[in-house]
């Protein structure tokens, strides 16, 4: 719903519209040659000034804007932006084909706060993000840039280099780059506004940018202010999204992948297993309740940010100009998951404990360890049950607690937010200009800072609940510090008061923080011509600096595994940083011009060796060479072959070398160890107690609740750099007698060696149970999953229950190849209609992904499960969907100072990844429910029309999702929890629906 102030926003900014729309009309010209609306040509990318006055060409150092280089470059142009109307900039990558939908506004649980680029699905640690070539301080451990920060007002285009780059911008570079490019001398003031809203009326995205910008000193000098704010709602999976509103189990098809940690609650009773409270008869019975969790979860994530950006430029001479650029972002992104509660969490209860039924309390009795000092489960007799129901007082001797693990939600207390704030400034001041009329150079030295806070409210602080559960009457409980109030869990949802919810609940707070200082020099020079060449051979050289620092920060509630229930693990603080030292230098050398059969030949080449010293006694440091070879070849006019290889060797970052071991979560549907598997085989019952399963509960171990499990991951300052080899190959033609046509197809390929990844949960679990012996028990293989020491289950409290294993290291291979194309077509269709057509195609021929050695070296593109492509580090589980097939296609008609454009988004189809649907693997989870074994291929249609109204106004309107295209339905354990929700993929498909934006630019 609309809150007041909202509907009056949204009602001024169509009052803006509609007073625009009254105004005189101008007429929009353009040049038939420039191209149209959202082309995306892969060419290499156009030079463009940066606001620094730098000559910006993506994917080389060479800066003579009259040569390109052999890397393909998608470029997305300002008219792309402005018809989308984006309010922030993951939404202008994800949809690109080729990339992979990484974190961003619509990821919820998982989200960290913040948005990153996958390329090729390679992982967001593999390649950079840069703003007007330079990088900008990363987000987290992992040297993640978060595209929140990124100030769109004044990018003039994003060029998407989807290969090695690593020569050019440093190792880390291994998938490509992407290079936000800043316009360059603004003059005057521009205004944007720009409001929306889904159809179901919720979701309400706001923007606004005022820039100001002049030359000064007979343009000799110019600088340039932009202040903005954006503002985005929620949008709960439950509202009018009836697809979403429970939580499907994907392979029954029922609500059975739905928690078990519900209301009524869960108690571990020794020998029994797990039963729940039956509220209206005390007694504890088979598990039969569970938790829809969707309904409190959401599809956007609630985001507000400011930010100013300022850039200023001045020739002081022929030969000298100084430079500055610097932006400030302080954004806020909240995320909303299911209420806390305790999730098999391990408390002792006192027999006498005023709200335990007489049901629950017999079963208890019976079948509980009342002396942890003797071996086996010690009983009370029912005379004995009977005394320490009345005993009240733990000096009395008939006094007695029994323990067990307790899973209840407290939906008393609203669902578990998360609010990350971000606050982020970077710095860059450096000097141009040339030394010769050949020799040019540039020197720059640049600072920032990140620091990414979260507050988590609404938990229940596990040790509060521990000392509210012991209580021997509903008045006061046995240790009053704090204001203890006794609750009660053994009834309904309502049962804990609201005194007792305040008493069980404190914000923990933690922090993120990171700083980037970089020093850059660079020679650019034109040296001499090679035969019939018409362009001299170009060389840059130059060297860099950069030093990295993390580091986390946590109070002790954040710090504590367990103490806040359904957090995971703990957030241990870890400190860590590293330098790098490099020299680079790269080539272009045209060899021909207008000869026979060959209109152009060029051949490039450069080098770059980087020497990182990573700041830890004892650590080890790396010396690593990048090279590159490419050559572009020009036989005809309007036909070009290029070619492009490219050596790479990425250091691990600082989460890689320096993250402490912490337990978090994963995903597994099927625990081998579950239901009656062990009870008949004797090789499966001995390696279930080695793992720390207690013998009276086999037979009894549930299966993981909600398909999550804990999982220990860890970095390893022992490990190495990992290596990789990218090709690019293909054609651009451009036919004269074809005005405004142009196609280019390139194929890739990229190899990555001794890749740092972490073991899939399928591969972990395969690696014990796929062939068991009488060995199988003592395999370290299979001893370092560890179970939950009262349940057995892989789920539970994380200060007893490590789950997997699951360390990085430098065992993964990541292989990926496929074609991209585009095409462009502009024409006038008479003197008053003009026609812009453009596509970008991306095909994966095939990508696959070994996590760990000795695991399954999966193919991943086209196919979805919880073990495919990289998942991140705390989060657990795979990544997002790499579909086959992806195009994007615009088509706009112009008629005067009007265009009407079309956006089509297609998606191939996709299905269940075929190891984890072969039941006969020990590492699945076997096939799926039927209707969500496949996705059919998706279509999503946009609409935007744009007008010239006066001069100096265009006001422009989107619709979203045009058709109101349903998302696919494939239950919610099928893939990992970051991006399997709402019973489908909301970062790949759309589940928002049909929604619209209303957006005005003044320009004086």
């Amino acid at each position: 719903m609309l809150t007041p102030y909202r509907s009056r926003l949204l009602a001024s900014t169509l009052f803006v519209g509609a007073t625009v729309l009254a105004q005189p009309a101008f007429a929009q010209t353009a040049d038939p040659a420039t191209p149209p609306p959202g082309a995306t040509p892969q060419e290499a990318a156009p030079a463009a000034e940066s606001s620094s006055g730098d000559i910006i060409v993506t994917g080389t150092l060479i800066r003579n804007p009259n040569l390109v280089s052999s890397s393909p470059v998608s470029v997305t142009s300002s008219e792309e932006i402005a018809l989308k109307q984006s309010t922030v900039a993951d939404r202008l990558i994800r949809d690109i084909p080729g990339v992979a939908a990484g974190i961003g506004s619509n990821t919820n649980n998982g989200n960290g706060g913040a948005s990153f680029a996958d390329l090729r699905g390679l992982g967001a640690n593999r390649n950079i993000v840069l703003l007007d070539g330079t990088r900008i301080t990363p987000a987290n451990l992992n040297g993640n840039v978060d595209l929140n920060n990124i100030p769109l007002a004044l990018v003039d285009r994003v060029d998407l280099l989807t290969g090695g780059a690593s020569t050019t911008y440093g190792a880390d570079a291994v998938s490509g780059v992407v290079n936000f490019i800043t316009k360059r001398d603004f003059a005057g003031i521009d205004l944007t506004v720009s409001n929306g809203i889904t159809e179901r009326g919720d979701g309400n995205r706001f923007r606004a940018d005022v820039t100001i910008g002049g030359n000064f000193d007979d343009g000799k000098g110019n600088a340039v202010l932009s202040i903005g704010y954006q503002q985005a709602d929620e949008v709960f999976f439950a509202g009018q999204r009836p697809r979403s509103n429970d939580t499907l189990d994907s392979f029954d098809g029922t609500a059975a992948g739905a928690s078990q940690t519900a209301v009524p609650a869960r108690f571990s009773v020794a020998g029994v297993g797990n039963r729940n409270i039956d509220p209206t008869t005390g007694n504890l019975v088979p598990v039969f309740a569970f938790f829809n969790f969707n309904p409190y979860n959401i599809f956007q994530t609630p985001f507000e940010r400011f930010n100013i950006y300022g850039a200023a430029h001045y020739e002081v001479s022929d030969s000298l100009e100084v430079y500055t650029q610097g932006l400030f972002s302080k954004n806020t992104v909240n995320t909303i998951i299911a209420p806390s509660g305790a999730f098999s969490s391990p408390v002792s209860i006192p027999v006498s404990n005023p709200y335990l039924p007489a049901g629950a309390r017999a079963t208890f009795c019976a079948n509980n360890d009342f002396n942890p000092t003797m071996a086996g489960v010690q009983t009370l007799t029912p005379a004995q049950c009977a005394l320490a129901a009345t005993a009240t007082s733990p000096t009395d001797p008939n006094y007695k607690e029994f323990s067990t693990n307790l899973s209840r939600r407290a939906v008393e207390a609203g669902g578990r937010v998360s609010q990350y704030k971000t606050t982020i400034f970077n710095y860059r001041a450096g000097l141009r200009g040339q030394i010769t009329d050949s020799i040019r150079y540039d020197v720059y030295g640049a600072y920032g800072e990140s620091e990414n806070t979260q507050t988590q409210q609404n938990y229940v602080l596990i040790p509060r609940l521990q000392q509210a559960l012991r209580s021997t009457n509903t008045t006061a409980c046995l240790d009053p510090t704090g204001g203890c109030v006794p609750v009660n869990v053994f009834g309904a949802a309502g049962t804990i008061t609201q005194d007792a919810v305040n008493f069980l609940q404190a914000p923990a707070f933690s922090s993120n923080n990171t700083s980037l200082a970089q020093v850059h020099g660079v020679l650019n020079s034109d040296l001499f011509t090679i035969g019939s060449a018409s362009q001299p051979v170009a060389v840059a050289v130059g060297g860099e600096f950069r030093k990295y620092k993390a580091d986390i920060q946590a109070d002790t509630l954040a710090q504590s595994p367990g103490a806040l229930g359904g957090a995971g693990g703990g957030i241990i603080p870890v400190n860590g940083g590293y330098r790098v030292y490099e020299g680079f230098g790269e080539l272009i050398m045209p060899l021909v011009s207008d000869a026979p059969f060959a209109k152009s030949l060029t051949l490039e080449a450069g080098i770059r060796y980087s020497s990182y010293k990573v700041d830890a006694a004892g650590s080890p440091s790396f010396n690593a060479t990048t090279y590159k070879g490419g050559a572009t070849w020009e036989p005809i006019d309007g036909l070009k072959v290029r070619g492009n290889y490219q050596h790479a060797v990425r250091a691990p970052n600082i989460g890689e070398l320096f993250q402490p071991s912490q337990v978090g979560l994963t995903n597994l549907r099927t625990d081998p160890c579950q239901g009656q598997a062990p009870v008949n085989n004797a090789l499966l019952r001995a390696v279930c107690i080695a793992q720390g399963a207690p013998a009276s509960q086999i037979g009894a171990i549930d299966p993981p609740s909600a398909g999550q499990i804990n999982a220990t991951f860890a970095g390893n300052p022992n490990n190495k750099p990992e290596k990789a080899d990218t090709y690019t190959a293909g054609v651009v033609f451009q036919p004269d007698f074809v005005s405004g046509f142009s196609i280019s197809v390139d194929y890739y390929r990229i190899r990555i060696k001794n890749a740092l990844t972490a073991p899939t949960p399928g591969d972990t679990i395969a690696a014990c149970f796929g062939n068991l012996t009488a060995a199988s028990a003592t395999s370290p293989l299979c001893t370092v999953i560890r179970r939950d020491p009262a349940t057995g289950g892989l789920d539970g409290d994380a200060s007893t229950t490590p789950g997997l294993p699951s360390p990085t290291t430098n065992s993964g291979r990541l292989a990926t190849d496929g074609i991209d194309v585009v095409a462009n077509y502009r024409t006038n269709l008479n003197d008053t209609f003009k026609l812009a057509v453009s596509a970008s195609a991306n095909y994966v021929f095939s990508y696959k992904f070994r996590a760990a050695a000795g695991g399954l070296n999966r193919e991943c593109a086209g196919y979805y499960s919880v073990n495919c492509l990289p998942g991140n580090a705390l989060i657990g589980g795979g990544g997002s969907i790499l579909p086959e097939f992806s195009l994007n296609q615009r088509t706009t008609l112009s008629v005067k100072n009007f265009d009407l454009s079309l956006l089509w988004r297609h998606i191939s189809s996709v299905k269940q990844e075929p190891f984890d649907a072969d039941a006969s693997n020990f590492g699945s989870n076997g096939p799926a429910f039927a209707a969500f074994r496949k996705i059919k291929a998706y279509d999503i249609f946009d609409l935007s029309g744009r007008v010239g109204v006066t001069d100096n106004v265009e006001l422009t309107v989107v619709v979203e999702n045009l058709l109101d295209k349903q998302p696919p339905s494939v239950g919610s354990n099928i893939g990992s929890t970051t991006f399997n929700s709402g019973n489908t993929y909301p970062s790949t498909y759309d589940a928002l629906g049909r929604r619209f934006t209303v957006g005005a630019h003044l320009k004086f």
